[in-house]
């Protein structure tokens, strides 16, 4: 069985049939009756896996193309996750946590995670806010060019941020205002780069991803081209299936 037992996720019993796929290191996709739960499984040909941009996107393939072909109800589990035989599984997992695993599928059933992460351009929205804002432009110009002290640097500074971070929070509450009562949950979670302002995902019913699209797309056109709005609509829901044993 070489290094044990790669978990993918895990479905109501008896889950996704005749998948045909390939997991990590191109090893055929199993699935595993546990009790009332289906693991979906993979041999590991490795002891542990580098969190590599590949093997990422492999995990979460696996999940995906089971999805893809109608098993939604799924219980994605971390990266990584590898046993050394169904036992541990039972005495990790389904034997503490059975209770918890069958609240997490209620939660769940019907219903589907997308995401929304929203860039600008800081440059061109300090400028942008400068045009807009005469008075701090004048400001700001009557400083150029002239020796500033560390105060005046400082002053103008914070000036600045705090006007860039208002209009940050202005674009965010528009998104949040059309999104979010569409949304049963929302997790907001951290900025992973620089130029990003918003990470959020939402939990929806399936059938109102059409009209969370068209929202979202309605807010690219608002802002017209000013921001780089990354909308996944089709993924594992990683942030809603939380295990928070008692």
């Amino acid at each position: 069985m070489g290094y044990g037992l790669y978990l993918y996720g895990i479905f109501p019993a008896p889950g996704p049939q005749k998948l045909h796929l390939q997991g990590l290191d191109k090893q055929p996709v199993q699935i595993k009756i546990i009790d009332e739960f289906a693991f979906l499984y993979s041999e590991a040909q490795q002891e542990r896996y580098l969190a590599s941009r590949r093997n990422l996107l492999g995990h979460e393939k696996v999940l995906e193309a089971a999805m893809e072909k109608g098993y939604r109800t799924l219980l994605p589990l971390q990266f990584g996750s590898i046993v050394s035989e169904w036992e541990s599984a039972a005495d990790s997992l389904t034997i503490p946590y059975g209770a918890n695993l069958k609240e997490l599928f209620a939660k769940l059933e019907g219903r589907r995670e997308v995401g929304v992460k929203i860039f600008w351009e800081t440059s061109a929205e300090l400028q942008l806010l400068l045009e807009e804002n005469q008075e701090l432009k004048a400001k700001r110009d009557r400083l150029e060019g002239t020796p500033l002290s560390m105060e005046q640097t400082i002053a103008i500074g914070q000036e600045l941020e705090g006007a860039l971070q208002n209009r940050q929070e202005k674009i965010i509450e528009e998104f949040q205002a059309a999104l979010n009562p569409l949304a049963l949950e929302i997790v907001e979670n951290d900025l992973l780069t620089d130029t990003m302002i918003y990470n959020a995902a939402y939990l929806i019913p399936w059938q109102e991803e059409t009209d969370f699209g068209e929202r979202v797309e309605s807010l690219d056109r608002k802002f017209n081209g000013r921001l780089r709005i990354r909308y996944n609509n089709f993924t594992a829901p990683f942030n809603f299936a939380t295990l928070n044993p008692d």
